[in-house]
């Protein structure tokens, strides 16, 4: 019990959560539109989707240097067991990725919507494994944000409807931007051990001088998109309904 405890956390729950709401989301903007008409479809880009963005999580955590302690006090048995357990998880994840992928494809879904899954596949690998690793090079929190916040939706939003809706464009920019000044807050509770065990991420990138005035400017940028959308054309009970489910 006491090694299988960091494996649930090396899973981030805090991720899988936002990604599973973010893919509601989706959903919920075709049911809008009077679209959300495959249940299966639904719970089998679910279930893709979650164990992509596990795998992604544990691989992150894999390939991180060995000399950074994986959870801080482990011994070098410790350590490795849990990277062999990782890696084994991570590989077993992807296998029933895979297996959703071909059951996706057999069941019959659109070009726009393989285009969006290969586009979550193509950026949760440039996240988490080398040499791109994202994760590490300051542009992670930026890769996360446009996955949770625009492709995870429009993958959804792609299965329910077999096209993308301009409905979604107004939703996800706004909420990239949100998402964004989400992660680099969380940056500021890491800080201490990030630029320890020299970690890239967004504040270490810019420098906190810099994360402050980013994160309001983010967060102005979005309710400011919001406000406009209306006048481009988007009417008032659309976002007074996305505003009330988004609370």
């Amino acid at each position: 019990m006491i090694k299988l405890k960091p494996l649930l956390t090396f899973s981030n729950p805090l991720l899988l959560t936002l990604s599973a709401l973010t893919y509601t989301l989706g959903a919920g903007i075709a049911r809008y539109l009077g679209r959300a008409d495959s249940p299966l479809n639904f719970a089998l880009g679910f279930g893709w989707i979650l164990l992509l963005v596990l795998a992604m999580n544990l691989l992150t955590v894999y390939f991180r240097p060995h000399s950074e302690p994986l959870v801080g006090s482990e011994t070098i048995t410790g350590q490795n067991w849990l990277r062999a357990a990782l890696f084994q998880i991570s590989i077993a994840t992807l296998g029933i990725v895979a297996l959703l992928s071909v059951t996706l494809l057999q069941v019959g879904i659109s070009p726009p919507a393989i285009f969006y899954a290969a586009l979550n596949f193509v950026a949760a690998l440039l996240y988490a494994l080398p040499p791109f690793r994202l994760a590490t090079k300051g542009f992670g929190e930026l890769v996360l944000a446009v996955l949770v916040a625009l492709l995870i939706p429009a993958f959804s939003l792609s299965l329910q409807m077999g096209e993308i809706h301009r409905l979604l464009a107004a939703v996800a920019f706004p909420l990239v931007a949100l998402t964004l000044a989400f992660f680099l807050v969380l940056n500021f509770l890491t800080f201490g051990g990030d630029r320890k065990y020299e970690r890239g991420t967004l504040l270490r990138r810019i420098g906190w001088e810099r994360a402050i005035p980013l994160h309001h400017i983010l967060v102005l940028t979005a309710y400011l998109l919001f406000a406009a959308m209306p006048q481009l054309g988007y009417p008032n009970i659309v976002f007074n309904t996305i505003g009330f489910h988004l609370m």
